[in-house]
């Protein structure tokens, strides 16, 4: 009676064990985040511009050491990142100029002539500063713990441009920081790794407030649309 119970024992030990052991799968939908002038949308029932995005530069010293390749990845994400959010906003007529092949061709293959359309405006910018820093701090030598803080920071600047007079009528700034902070504690807790995602997310925060003080400035009348 006694092995048999040890057997069962060792059974529910084993069978515990694989199932800690089991590798599970969880995904889960994140919402992106928005502009104040985007929640604001639905509510707008002013005119809008059509607007054409232009160049828009890494005019920071990330990524631009003398290893750096030609190719400016940071000012084409931030490029992409203002065309999504001056269109949630509801206050533009936005045009897709880096595309303009691609459409071309399906309107061929649809028998259709193109017809564009020419902006009012075009939206210039540029990464101004961008840049991390890893801080951190131990206490009684480390015996009691240690922390550390990843900080990413970054600051943008768009102008809008007249394009009949090459005039620029506004020019708005955003910037804004991220960190990720970890503390361990008497051999608790943890110590996170750096962690690439804290880039984008101070990309986009920037430009977020970047587009607000510009859907600020057209309503207060700093700028005017055509329509």
């Amino acid at each position: 009676m006694r092995i048999r119970h040890l057997a069962g024992l060792v059974l529910v030990c084993a069978t515990a064990l694989v199932a800690g052991c089991a590798t599970t799968e969880t995904h889960q939908a994140v919402a992106a985040e928005k502009s104040v002038a985007a929640t604001t949308a639905e509510a707008y029932n002013g005119p809008r511009s059509a607007l054409v995005v232009g160049k828009f530069d890494n005019r920071s010293t990330y990524l631009r050491g003398m290893f750096a390749d030609s190719v400016d990845r940071l000012g084409g994400q931030a490029k992409t990142i203002l065309m999504s959010h001056l269109q949630q906003t509801g206050r533009f007529d936005l045009m897709d100029r880096d595309n303009l092949e691609e459409t071309a061709r399906e309107a061929g293959l649809k028998g259709q002539a193109q017809t564009l359309e020419g902006a009012d405006f075009a939206i210039t910018g540029a990464v101004s500063e961008f840049g991390r820093k890893v801080t951190g701090d131990t206490q009684l030598f480390g015996i009691l713990g240690s922390g550390k803080s990843q900080v990413a920071y970054s600051k943008v600047t768009v102008s809008v441009v007249d394009v009949h007079t090459s005039r620029v009528v506004f020019s708005a700034q955003g910037g804004g920081e991220y960190a990720l902070n970890s503390r361990e504690v008497l051999g608790f807790g943890s110590e996170s790794g750096y962690d690439s995602t804290l880039n984008g997310k101070v990309l986009d925060l920037a430009i977020r407030e970047a587009v607000d003080r510009l859907v600020e400035g057209l309503e207060q009348g700093k700028w005017r649309t055509r329509k």
